[in-house]
């Protein structure tokens, strides 16, 4: 670690981030559990909760309010009717990503409750679970390079599987020609 980037890691005005995840109801802890396994990897603190936006109002708005006083990302999971995501955002300043669970129920179209929002309203939707971890670690990773680093290494990771992918399809190819 260079001095400028120990300076800014021990700097009074940056605080270490983490990920606030607020579930909609239990039965949204599956899908929640995919984007804690990459923010584990990436070294990103987590805290899962349930709140709804619908049947606990308060509460929920209890909960943003208590974490915004940190350093944080929201990441929001809820299907059917998700008011649980722009409820958040309308509540803090704090960045608000939607990562509602795919369901068939209703051949996908709860997910225009996740995308529709009023003005003034934006949290951002993230669909893939894995993809919702990776845009808060990249959110955090402006004021902390150890999380900066973790990503660079995700990142380059993928694209080196990439690459050795495409080596064994062209190898495998040549094989039938």
């Amino acid at each position: 670690m260079s001095v400028y980037e120990s300076h800014l890691t021990n700097h009074p005005l940056i605080r270490k981030g983490k990920v606030i995840i607020i579930m909609g109801s239990k039965s949204d802890l599956d899908w929640s559990e995919k984007i804690v396994k990459i923010l584990d990897e990436l070294g990103v603190e987590s805290v899962s909760r349930i709140a709804s936006a619908h049947k606990v109002l308060l509460k929920c708005y209890e909960l943003i309010k208590e974490y915004e006083k940190e350093n944080v990302v929201f990441i929001t999971v809820a299907g059917q009717s998700n008011a649980l995501s722009g409820f958040t955002d309308a509540q803090t300043w704090c960045p608000v990503i939607a990562c509602p669970p795919y369901s068939d129920k209703f051949g996908g179209s709860d997910i225009f409750s996740s995308l529709r929002m009023p003005s003034a309203v934006a949290p951002m939707t993230i669909l893939d679970p894995k993809n919702a971890a990776l845009a808060a670690a990249k959110i955090l990773d402006l004021t902390d390079s150890r999380i900066q680093e973790k990503v660079k290494v995700f990142q380059n990771q993928a694209r080196t599987s990439l690459e050795k992918d495409d080596k064994e399809i062209q190898n495998g190819q040549r094989k039938r020609s």
